[in-house]
């Protein structure tokens, strides 16, 4: 995946920032995938660090707002209702979880880089189990963060390790 961008972008003279930023936006890769690719491009450390989390909180209000709204729709729909009950019956399974600690419990899910969690499917879960919007946007930012400098440490230990040898 990140062969892919460096490639797609390569000829176009996009600023590295910006490559970085629009990697974080797309959910699955986030800012896990993006902070590495700004390694990769010499970005330095805070720059980098920076760009992913700005690129990976930029779609969190509109997921918050639009989720319920467009999961109802999907429901409705012959192709994709299976999907949107499916979601739905997962949010559920997890309410309790999440729940119990509530913004805390939102921010943990978030914050550990682990597929599956993030800013996208915070976002989308704190939708569907109607969240409030003041408590769930800054423990999703929260969480973006803490992912943001676990990858980051990870990637300079890496890089670190890499120079050893």
């Amino acid at each position: 995946m990140q062969d892919f961008f460096l490639d797609l972008f390569s000829g176009m003279h996009v600023p590295k920032e910006l490559i970085v930023m629009l990697m974080s936006l797309i959910p699955i890769v986030e800012l896990r995938g993006a902070i590495p690719v700004g390694a990769a491009l010499g970005l330095d450390t805070v720059t980098t660090f920076i760009c992913a989390v700005v690129g990976n909180c930029l779609p969190v209000p509109l997921i918050i707002f639009l989720a319920r709204p467009i999961v109802s729709f999907l429901k409705k729909t012959r192709v994709l209702g299976w999907f949107a009950r499916w979601m739905e019956r997962k949010t559920e399974k997890n309410r309790d979880k999440i729940m119990k600690r509530s913004a805390l419990g939102l921010f943990l899910f978030v914050a550990v880089p682990l597929p599956g969690t993030g800013a996208w499917t915070g976002a989308l879960c704190a939708a569907l189990l109607d969240l409030r919007y003041r408590f769930a946007l800054p423990s999703i930012v929260g969480g973006v963060i803490g992912a943001g400098c676990v990858m980051t440490l990870g990637t300079e230990l890496v890089k670190w390790i890499v120079q050893i040898f």
